[in-house]
């Protein structure tokens, strides 16, 4: 069953985790971006967002948060792993007009995917004692299903840093038939936790190769600001007159009367068509209403007289 087990809500996957490695004489440095905190910050802001893409899958209210990350080989990376079945997922990153940005890759659990396959047709989330060697071509729809929802927060995520859409591939059970990456090449593990309530969590990692993010060093290894500068107070005052320069239309409805189409055929020049309005008439922006007033004259020509403001007015100043 997904998720099943009781544990405690902060509890994170036991296997431990090597820290991020500093570049040392002598060896490859397989961190070019530093303290990976904007990197890290993305992760945060992505882990938001998968609430969205799992509830409804898991058909439950769940709990989502991001791990630190960690730089590592991809080969002691997929050493690493429990043995098993695993969906491997490239997520093509392109940014505009179609331009290959590098690849990511999702990876998840055989046991979580088929317990949200058996959600999805109506089960339990329950899953077979021994897993299969590889995925049913309903698995791997589900699999797709799962990259093109995540996709989605993943994108944005990134708009901060590079405007990125990030396409599913094709799945594999093989992390070796994956093309373009290579055991010695280095990567950037990013790993979010998915529990439902306080049950065990799984766990979904975005895996980036860091060739693949060279292209965006300017941006990673800036440090991402919790607030927005001030903006340029000369810019501001420009803004506001120009937005107080901004002329509308005002006009005031008298009467709107009403009258058969037969008079209508049958009026000519000189006929009188009778109105009557109240005391006050509405007063009117372009389609909005900016209050009521009354009909009178003033320096000689016809004006109104605002008696109310309406309170769309009134909440906008």
């Amino acid at each position: 069953m997904v998720n099943e087990g009781s544990h405690t809500a902060n509890e994170r996957r036991e296997r431990s985790r090597p820290e991020v490695a500093q570049a040392t004489l002598g060896a490859a440095n397989l961190n070019p971006f530093g303290d990976l905190h904007t990197l890290q910050h993305l992760s945060a802001r992505l882990a938001r967002g998968l609430r969205a893409v799992f509830e409804p899958l898991l058909r439950t209210e769940c709990r989502s948060f991001a791990e630190p990350l960690v730089v590592q080989r991809f080969a002691d990376y997929r050493a690493e792993r429990p043995d098993g079945l695993t969906a491997w997922l490239p997520l093509a990153m392109t940014q505009g007009a179609g331009q290959a940005g590098g690849q990511a890759m999702m990876v998840l659990d055989g046991r979580f995917v088929l317990g949200v396959l058996d959600l999805f047709f109506g089960g339990t989330g329950a899953t077979p004692g021994e897993l299969p060697a590889e995925f049913t071509p309903a698995a791997e729809a589900m699999i797709a299903r799962m990259g093109a929802l995540i996709a989605d927060p993943l994108k944005t995520a990134w708009e901060p840093l590079a405007r990125i859409d990030f396409v599913p591939g094709h799945v594999e059970a093989n992390p070796a038939m994956i093309q373009g990456l290579d055991g010695d090449d280095a990567v950037i593990v990013t790993r979010f936790g998915i529990a439902a309530g306080t049950a065990k969590p799984v766990f979904v990692d975005i895996v980036y190769p860091v060739a693949a993010l060279k292209p965006h060093t300017p941006s990673l290894i800036g440090k991402v600001h919790a607030k927005t500068a001030a903006p340029d107070p000369a810019w501001r005052n420009g803004l506001t007159r120009a937005v107080m320069g901004v002329k509308f239309p005002v006009r005031s409805v008298l009467a709107e009367p009403t009258v058969p189409l037969s008079l209508l055929m049958n009026l000519k020049a000189g006929d009188v068509i009778p109105i009557s309005f109240g005391a006050e008439v509405p007063v009117m922006v372009g389609g909005d209403q900016l209050g009521f007033g009354t009909v009178g004259t003033s320096n000689g020509k016809a004006a109104i007289r605002l008696n109310s403001i309406s309170h769309m007015v009134e909440d906008f100043q």
